[in-house]
This record gives C-alpha cells, sequence and structure tokens, in this order.
C-alpha cells in the first residue's frame, strides 16, 4: 500500500519539477502580435506577461475610442497566443509523465 503512495508521490513531485521547469523556459519566449494592420505591436511571453507594446503614431492621433479598442482586441490576440503555447508546451511534458493525456 505505501509503494504505490510513494510512487504517487515520486510522480507528482516530478509532475512540478516538470511544471516549473517549462515555466522557466517560457519566460524565455517572446511571442511578437500584430494587431490594427500592424499598427499595434505586443511583445508577450509564453507565460502571458506582456513586455512591450508599440503603437504607430497614425492611430495616436486618431479617436480614443478607437485607440482603446484596436488595443483591446491585440492584447487579447496575444493573451491567446501566449496561452496556446503554453498550453502546446504543458501538454508535451504531461505526455510523458501521465501517458494518454
Amino acid at each position: 500500500m505505501f509503494g504505490k503512495m510513494g510512487d504517487m508521490l515520486g510522480k507528482l513531485q516530478e509532475m512540478k519539477q516538470k511544471a516549473d521547469e517549462i515555466k522557466s523556459k517560457l519566460d524565455g519566449i517572446t511571442l511578437n502580435v500584430e494587431g490594427a494592420g500592424g499598427d499595434i505591436k505586443i511583445e508577450i511571453t509564453g507565460n502571458r506577461r506582456i513586455k512591450n507594446i508599440k503603437i504607430a503614431a497614425a492611430l495616436q492621433h486618431g479617436s480614443k475610442e478607437e485607440l482603446e479598442e484596436q488595443l483591446t482586441v491585440t492584447v487579447n490576440k496575444a493573451i491567446e497566443a501566449a496561452d496556446k503555447l503554453n498550453e502546446e508546451e504543458m501538454k508535451k511534458a504531461a505526455g510523458g509523465l501521465l501517458p494518454g493525456l
């Protein structure tokens, strides 16, 4: 009985270590996402941390509402891209530890 429990605890520890390694790896990956026809550029890490936002001068002179809308759309696009990368990396790691995922 304790043998199985020990095996499970070992697997859990291994999974935590793998997740920490992936999180560290994702911190080092930067995705570049564009929106508003390239007028908004966002750099975001694989862990969904925005590093930089650039807005073209053309959008800075338009309406405040348009800029806010385009920025919101682009930020969400960047987060979706980071989420997808994050999920793929976690699945790769979990696949080796938990077959069938």
